[in-house]
């Protein structure tokens, strides 16, 4: 038995009930060791031991030495060190994903931007039709299509095949414009409702319907013009920004990226998530703030695919 610690509840002895009595003098449990019941029956082979004081102090005198003989419990486990508590096995952290991360502490989400029905309305034709372009760049287009069907693009919206529509990288969502293609003359009024190509040297990604309207569905990729004509937000002030990093065929390279871009940047959030046979990461800036996400764009050096500097909102 080991001593009760202070404070704490009495230690229980362990002593055998069978042929034993409680040992009266362990002042550490009230009942520790104990006096087998032969050492009481010497009492009775002392003559002239009739005065109940003198037998009471045999009885006490014997009890005392068979004490010594075999010396109390408590002192000899008390001289063993405690068990050492042993720490749990470390539980493998699961991967980030917006799913899994505390409500509290998740960043703010992007509110919908709607677009009209079949992507563009007769309104935003008269419109185009009335105003000049107040940005325009050009590069290579691609099309694209839905992995399942009721999937949501960027915007919120369900996606369409059969809408105007187009993916960009850093155009504010909801925005205006006419993709002219260079080779064929072709153009098309459409709205940005998604993000992307995440492909190094394209600059938009359109639907089924836009691809059809400019001539790009049959070839696949096509060198355009893209012109805005209206913005919901300003093009080059503010707006809410990320750094898209992929595709990694490894999910063990992403979550590897993903604990490494956690601990250069404490303040930001960080997830990890499957696209099409690949795997993505992506980092948000603490404030989804433009200059710090062009800044992680610039530095970060993946070991697969590229660093996409990608607006929210």
């Amino acid at each position: 038995m080991a001593f009760a610690a202070p404070g704490e509840a009495p230690i229980q002895c362990s002593a055998s009930p069978q042929g034993l009595k409680p040992h009266p003098f362990c002042a550490t449990c009230g009942t520790a060791e104990a006096v087998p019941f032969q050492n009481r029956r010497v009492i009775r082979r002392f003559p002239g031991h009739g005065n109940c004081g003198t037998a009471l102090a045999c009885c006490a005198a014997l009890a005392l030495a068979a004490g010594f003989a075999t010396g109390c419990g408590h002192h000899r486990e008390a001289s063993q060190p405690p068990p050492q508590a042993t720490a749990p096995e470390p539980q493998p952290t699961p991967p980030a994903t917006e799913a899994n991360i505390p409500e509290s502490t998740r960043p703010a989400r992007i509110a919908p931007t709607p677009a009209p029905r079949g992507g563009v309305s007769e309104a935003d034709r008269e419109y185009i039709a009335s105003h000049r372009p107040v940005f325009s760049e050009e590069g290579y287009a691609t099309w694209y299509t839905a992995p399942y069907k009721g999937r949501r693009a960027a915007n919120g919206e369900v996606f369409s095949d059969y809408a105007m529509t187009a993916a960009h990288r850093t155009l504010p969502m909801g925005s205006l414009i006419v993709v002219t293609n260079l080779g064929t003359g072709q153009s098309g009024a459409m709205r940005i409702t998604d993000r992307g190509p995440f492909v190094e040297g394209r600059i938009l990604d359109l639907s089924m319907a836009s691809a059809k309207a400019t001539g790009i569905y049959r070839s696949g990729m096509a060198m355009v013009r893209l012109e805005v004509y209206e913005t919901p937000k300003s093009i080059s002030i503010g707006g809410r920004w990320c750094v898209q990093i992929g595709a990694f065929h490894s999910e063990r390279k992403a979550i590897r990226l993903k604990e490494q871009l956690l601990r250069r940047y404490p303040g930001s959030n960080v997830i990890e998530f499957p696209g099409e046979d690949s795997y993505w990461v992506r980092i948000r800036p603490e404030g989804d703030d433009r200059t710090e996400a062009e800044l992680i764009a610039r530095h970060v050096r993946p070991a697969e695919g590229e660093a996409f500097l990608t607006r929210l909102d």
